[in-house]
């Protein structure tokens, strides 16, 4: 996925996939989702992160999961 919002650098984080142009890894949106947050509340507490960041973070995870499944 070229234009995805998910960046993999060795560089940055070690590796740890991350936001696009933030060390934010990914695992901490679903990390605070699970906990019962809100992605509003995670952005609060990341402002590196864009709302349009999220969505299209959920939007790549619910394309994958449904064309794994078919």
């Amino acid at each position: 996925m070229k234009d995805s919002v998910i960046s993999i650098n060795p560089k940055v984080m070690s590796g740890t996939p991350c936001f696009r142009g933030t060390r934010v890894p990914i695992e901490t949106l679903f990390d605070h989702l699970e906990a019962g947050d809100s992605f509003e509340e995670f952005l609060i507490g990341f402002p590196s992160v864009s709302r349009e960041q999220v969505i299209a973070l959920l939007e790549e995870s619910k394309h994958q999961i449904l064309e794994s499944a078919a």
